[in-house]
Parts: C-alpha cells; structure tokens; sequence
C-alpha cells in the first residue's frame, strides 16, 4: 500500500524550459502568435489535466484555437476508461495525417490515461508515425522539457513514467470557466475494482498537501469562482499517506471556512470510505451542495463481490438512509454497470429494486467495456451484447420514472441556482440547484454565472423548469 511520497514545486525548473519553448516559437510560429489546439477525452480529472497543460502553454507564449488546421501544436488528452472513448481517439487521430502533410511544421501530441497502456503506445508508434510527442498521465509535470525537446531534436518522444512517489506543485493553470471549476484533492487510485483501468493508469494513491489546496480554494473563491468540485478518483480516502494525519472530511470543513458565497462539490466517492462523518460535514456546511454522488455499479452481493468493491448492499443502503436522515433535501445519483461478466438475470433484478429503494435524482449509467489488463477482461461472459442492450433500456425506463417523480415533488419549491449558460431555446437559460438539477429559466444573457432564486413551476423528467423571483 503506497504510504509516503514526496510533493514537490516545479515552478523554476519549468519555467527554464517554457522560456526557451518562447523563443522557438516566436521564429517557428505560422500566425502572428503560436497557437495550440486541445482536445480532452473523458473525465473532469482530464479536465482538470488540461487545464495545467494550458497552462504551461500559455506560459510558454502560445494562444490557442479551436480549429486543428491553424494550430502549431495539436494535443489530444485521453481517456482509457471505455473502448468507445479510445476508439474515438483512433479516428480522430488518423484524420489528423492531412494536416500534417499540409503543414509539416505542425507537432502533434496525444496524452493522458491512454498513453500509459504499453500496447496503446505500441500502436501509436508502429501506426501513427505523424504523432511526434506521447507521453502518459505521470509525466505531465515533464512536458515542458519534453515539447522543447520535440521541437528541438524532431525526434520522437514517448514516455511512460509510473511515478507514484511524488506530487508535482507549481504547474500553472489556465481554467476553462470562470465561475465553475475543478480543484483536484488527489491523484491515483488503491481500490483495483476487477473492471477499471484507473490504478493501473492513474497510479497508486498520493493526496495534495490541505495546506495548498485550501490556497487554491481560496484563490478561486476571491477570482469570482461559484461552483468548487473537489477531484479524485476516490475522495473518500483523501489523506492517506499524508503527514500529519488527515482526512476527506477535515478537509471539506477547513474550505468550508472561506468566507463567500460559492457552493462546494465532489466526486468522485467510494461506498466503502464512505463515512457517516462525511455525511455529518456535509448537513452542517454552509457551502458544500446538498448532492452526493455514491457510484454503486450492481445492486447484486454476487457482482459487487467479482467487482472487487469491498462492501455490499446492505453497507450502501446505510449510508444512503443515513444521509436521507440526515439531509433531507438531499440528491443522490450514482453510476452503474450493466452486462458485467456473469450478470444473471436475478442480478439484474437486484439492481433495478435497489434504483427504486433509493430513489436517485440521475444515474450515469454504462454497458461494461472490456478493458485489457484487468482481471474482468479474463472472466467469462455469456451474456450477449443484445441482452446487455435490453437490461440498459429497462434501466433507463426505470430511472426515467423515478426521476420524473422526483422533479414533479419539487414543482412549488423556491430554489437557489446558479445560471450556468444560454439554453438551446430562444430566451432561456440553463440553471443548476445544489442538488446539481437543471431548470430552465427565463432571463437576460448578464445573469450565466450569478446566483438566483427560482420558483420551480414544471417537471420535465430529470429537468425542472422555473421563473427567476427579483429581490
């Protein structure tokens, strides 16, 4: 178990290579300044990874684009979670030949949990041979040093690194938003659920010092920033390794502190670390949004048990009851499997009475994906694709009914929300409650990114409809 690791700043050392990166492309740039195209694959974490290789970029005098065509440096960030999101990437990567033989100069990039599976690597080398820089999710603190190199040498550079030992501080960020952001807790994971290629991409489990996060918090508070999400793969387990003991909790309650008014949120947690403390934070915070997100993935002992998630229903049901208690406002969602190896049935059943017991506001669900390297790869697995696809409509049925209960009890309750952007519809914008539930309102362009009052007039399945209540 990973038990000490070292955080180190970067700052100095990085900002040396950034500065000669400048140079370079103030000769070597095709525009009037250079310019990069990202794309992220998958989850907020990426996001997040992103955001901090923005950041170098920006340092490094780049400006970006959102056309590939026009970009001195093309990055794809990717996602190795499911077969869809690397089949994705593939493609996307292959249409990207033309432009390189349009401009040679261009260097293309790819990143991120993909690039650290030794066969996706292989791939990329042996087919892709316009792909000048690839690099795994360990080496991002590296990447200055690796892009000049890149642009020096004209070599090709992969690197894969699995570095557990330590925390990179100093990166600078470039955020995508200006009022809702992501701040990430900790990187890695420990738990090895039998279908998920996180540890093995991502890591062992290292945790930012509390000290620095709640600097970062309160720096995006002071900047305007309104909705806070807290990353990890695990949450829950923040401060494990971490000198002078400290927990998840201890941690919501010291941000919780920062004078503002700005909403707290977090994903993603595990059931099993999941702690009645927790749930306590939570109901007396003055900031920390009435929503917790608890992946269950099977409503079946039998599966949760070959999915190595190391508790059961009857643990999830007690947390659950105990927040309902505890927080009675509060909004559960959670994510699910379908199809995993062996589901019989009677599994499946099992899943369906447990969405209907709890009654979730939203569920993210999934047909499972192979994924090579992990120890479900290598599980038999009857179940046809086409049973997989019926079991996913009935969930779906299921928990469009749940949630169209759900927002019909909440019609006639004044909400605070925050205006998040223009809605598809003429005239109305997308807002989001605590509970992290859409109401579309009426109102003017000026108020994406303020706080307001909703009076909850319609019910549309899982989103609400309401009028803004002036002061």
């Amino acid at each position: 178990m990973q038990s000490h690791y070292e955080c180190i700043n970067i700052e100095e050392t990085q900002e040396e290579y950034l500065n000669l990166i400048s140079e370079i492309m103030s000769i070597r740039k095709r525009g009037e300044k250079p310019l990069a195209f990202v794309r992220t694959y998958g989850c907020q974490q990426n996001v997040s990874d992103s955001e901090r290789i923005k950041g170098m970029l920006y340092k490094a005098g780049y400006d970006f684009t959102d056309k590939p065509d026009d970009a001195d440096l093309i990055l794809f960030n990717t996602c190795a979670v499911r077969e869809h999101a690397e089949d994705r990437v593939f493609g996307n990567v292959g249409a990207l030949k033309n432009i390189k033989r349009k401009h040679p100069s261009v260097l293309i990039a790819l990143c991120g949990c993909m690039m650290e599976q030794e066969h996706i690597a292989k791939r990329i080398h042996d087919s892709f041979p316009f792909v000048g820089l690839v690099f795994g999710t360990h080496c991002m603190h590296e990447f200055p040093k690796m892009l000049y190199d890149a642009l020096v040498d004209g070599k090709r550079i992969f690197k894969r690194d699995n570095d557990d030992n330590n925390i990179y501080e100093g990166i600078p960020i470039r955020r995508d938003g200006t009022f809702k952001g992501f701040l990430p807790i900790m990187y890695g994971c420990d738990n090895f659920c039998s279908y998920c290629i996180v540890p093995y991409v991502r890591g062992r489990e290292r945790s930012r010092k509390p000290e620095i996060i709640v600097a970062e918090a309160k720096e995006m508070i002071q900047t305007g920033f309104k909705d806070i999400c807290l990353l990890g793969q695990n949450v829950n387990s923040y401060g494990k390794g971490l000198e002078p003991h400290t927990d998840f909790a201890s941690l919501l309650r010291e941000i919780d502190k920062i004078e503002g008014d700005y909403w707290l949120r977090f994903m993603t947690s595990h059931p099993k670390d999941c702690t009645k403390e927790l749930i306590d934070t939570i109901a007396e915070s003055k900031h920390i949004s009435r929503h917790l997100h608890l992946p269950f993935q099977s409503g079946s002992d039998r599966i949760l048990k070959q999915m190595n998630r190391h508790y059961d229903r009857e643990k999830y049901l007690d947390i659950i009851n105990y927040a309902k208690k505890k927080i009675p406002d509060i909004s559960l969602t959670s994510d699910i499997i379908v199809g995993f190896p062996g589901e019989t049935e009677e599994d499946f059943e099992d899943t369906l009475s447990l969405i209907k017991e709890v009654g979730f506001t939203s569920l993210f669900t999934f047909i499972y994906s192979k994924r090579k390297g992990t120890p479900a790869a290598k599980m038999d697995d009857p179940i046809t694709d086409e049973e997989k696809s019926i079991r996913f409509q009935r969930l779906l049925d299921t928990q469009e009914k749940i949630a169209a209960e759900h927002c019909k009890g909440m019609v006639g309750n004044t909400e605070k929300v925050l205006v998040e952007e223009k809605n598809s519809k003429e005239g109305i914008l997308s807002a989001r409650t605590s509970g992290n539930i859409i109401v579309e309102v009426k109102g003017e362009e000026s108020l994406i990114g303020t706080f307001q009052k909703a009076k909850i007039t319609n019910a549309r399945n899982f989103i609400l409809q309401g009028e803004i209540i002036k002061d």
